[in-house]
């Protein structure tokens, strides 16, 4: 099935955010005042084995309503906007089938996006055009990419950190396959609409300093939480690399490449809190490129209410 002549989707809710933003606790909330069952949009949960460092919703907080989309690939496995378009569609449909509210709660830009306005077919993968940019990559290092992405695709590099090999590398394929930058193909209007039938809740910060202070506490738990240990038990199975999706989540960057020695391993706190404020950072400006979003102020001592207050609106607005 062709992304972008998919039918309309049922009602579903969205509610995005930075990391550490509070859509957990926003959505379990949800779920206590209505019938819904949660899609999960982080490329980061999808994989299994990694706990810790994804602030995955714990066992209580998944068995307390149905979640999807969390633990079904392998570290060693891809998994790609178009594959999560495919998964959330077909949820979405069953979850409305069974009387329920589908909603959709993360913080991968790129998924919420492709699932509203469809993704356009992409030059695939070559394997001679990789070669050849992970070559340059070796040769000048990612930032030199990144800057070289910057002049053919700034709307793209713009998103991206420097260091972001895999997104880099697949940027540039794009476009030497293509001579279109990837915005392009992400930026193309879809020949559905599903606006009428979605409201996104989007979680920001109104003080900047109020979502890093969460980022640091949140960093510290995880390392109080053994996260070390979990990324030493993935390098332990010994098929797993640096290069990989999986290990370039950030957190398990930073701390693979401490594992590596690549630095010692007390600056592991400093480097994971910035790579996280970084990703914040790069979140937020992809939910202000959604202006279809109804923005809570995640400070806010009634974000949760706020919250609430619109999916009750959105409801009673259906027929």
């Amino acid at each position: 099935m062709n992304i972008r002549t998919a039918p309309a989707l049922p009602l579903h809710i969205g509610l995005a955010g930075p990391t550490a933003s509070g859509k957990t606790a926003a959505a379990l909330a949800i779920a206590r005042r209505f019938q819904v069952e949660i899609i999960s949009v982080d490329s980061a949960l999808v994989y299994r084995g990694m706990d810790i460092g994804t602030a995955k919703p714990s066992a209580a907080e998944q068995a307390s309503v149905a979640h999807h989309l969390i633990d079904i690939r392998d570290p060693l496995q891809a998994y790609s906007a178009a594959d999560f378009v495919r998964d959330a569609t077909a949820l979405i449909h069953a979850i409305h089938a069974r009387g329920k509210l589908p909603l959709l709660v993360g913080g991968t830009m790129l998924y919420f996006k492709a699932l509203a306005d469809g993704l356009d077919d992409m030059p695939p993968a070559n394997a001679q055009v990789r070669e050849t940019i992970a070559q340059e990559a070796a040769e000048q290092g990612w930032p030199a990419l990144h800057a070289l992405l910057a002049r053919v695709d700034p709307m793209t590099a713009a998103r991206l950190a420097p260091a972001d090999g895999q997104r880099i590398q697949r940027a540039l394929e794009v476009y030497r396959i293509s001579g279109l930058p990837l915005s392009h193909f992400h930026a193309a209007k879809a020949e559905r609409s599903t606006a009428d039938n979605t409201l996104l809740i989007s979680l920001e910060p109104t003080d900047r300093a109020w979502l890093h202070a969460r980022i640091a506490q949140r960093f510290d738990a995880m390392l109080a939480a053994d996260f070390l240990d979990e990324v030493r038990a993935l390098r332990a199975r010994g098929d797993l690399h640096a290069d990989l999706p999986s290990m370039r989540c950030v957190g398990y960057r930073q701390a693979w490449e401490a594992l590596d020695g690549q630095w010692p391993l007390e600056q592991l706190r400093d480097k994971g809190i910035y790579a996280t404020r970084q990703l914040a950072k790069r979140q937020i400006t992809w939910l202000r490129s959604m202006r279809q979003r109804q923005v809570v102020a995640c400070d806010s001592p009634d974000a949760q209410a706020q919250v609430l207050q619109h999916v009750q609106a959105a409801l009673q607005d259906t027929p």
